[in-house]
């Protein structure tokens, strides 16, 4: 959740009243700390008693924190899932028939509102409901309504995605001190080449290998397969487990 409440102070969001639940009493103490509009608690039935309930959690930890909350939620609450693989009806069979569930799959650029974080909605929430959780959701970047079934996907393109980069584009910084620049400099001149790498493979009108044919000098190229490979080896196994 810290990535969410960062970014809606960011955006200046007004909230209701936030309370947060977490069996670690360093890491709530911390969180109070960084974000002092918000309620500690470690009771995750208090913090279910909310008009919107958002569960953020690894899949792993989610069994035992529904059976938890059961029978905690409000009749008119919402529960938005922050994970993977856990879909909504397993969700409402484990809340013993709660059916008023969202499946958000969150991005960690939502920090600085520029996330990307898909939602399934349940059937049975009112347009009134889907209107709530939008706009609460809508200062921490694109939020764009997707099939549940899809979600996973966007778990691993999307969500994961900045983790496959970030990387790289903090040693392209570090080269570029080393050869000289300013760390300012070098940062700069990494962030203007990925926003103009966005835009040109989404305004240029090109197919991807025209795209990647406008610089004919590719210093990485004895290793692109391989990178492609382990892309598609790793991502596939984790997609399915995802799935599974």
């Amino acid at each position: 959740m810290r990535i969410m409440l960062a970014g809606w102070r960011r955006a200046s969001k007004p909230l209701p009243r936030v309370v947060v639940s977490d069996t670690d009493a360093t890491a709530l103490e911390r969180l109070c700390a960084e974000f002092p509009f918000i309620t500690a608690t470690g009771d995750n039935r208090e913090a279910a008693m909310q008009g919107i309930v958002f569960l953020a959690l690894h899949p792993p930890a989610i069994g035992g924190a529904l059976a938890e909350i059961r029978g905690s939620l409000p009749a008119g609450s919402v529960l938005v899932s922050l994970a993977p693989k856990w879909t909504a009806g397993k969700i409402g069979e484990a809340l013993g028939g709660f059916d008023r569930v969202v499946r958000v799959i969150p991005n960690a650029p939502s920090i600085v509102n520029k996330g990307y974080n898909p939602a399934s909605f349940s059937s049975s929430l009112a347009a009134s409901d889907r209107a709530r959780v939008l706009a609460l959701l809508a200062p921490l970047g694109a939020c764009p309504e997707v099939p549940e079934a899809t979600l996973e996907a966007y778990a691993i393109v999307a969500a994961m995605g900045p983790t496959y980069l970030w990387y790289q584009l903090y040693q392209l910084v570090d080269l570029g001190c080393q050869f000289g620049l300013a760390r300012e400099s070098a940062a700069a001149a990494v962030a203007a080449m990925l926003d103009g790498t966005r835009a040109t493979m989404a305004e240029a009108g090109l197919s991807p290998e025209g795209v990647m044919d406008l610089i004919p000098v590719k210093p990485l190229a004895s290793i692109e397969s391989t990178v492609k490979d382990a892309y598609g080896q790793t991502l596939t196994e984790l997609y399915k487990k995802l799935k599974g």
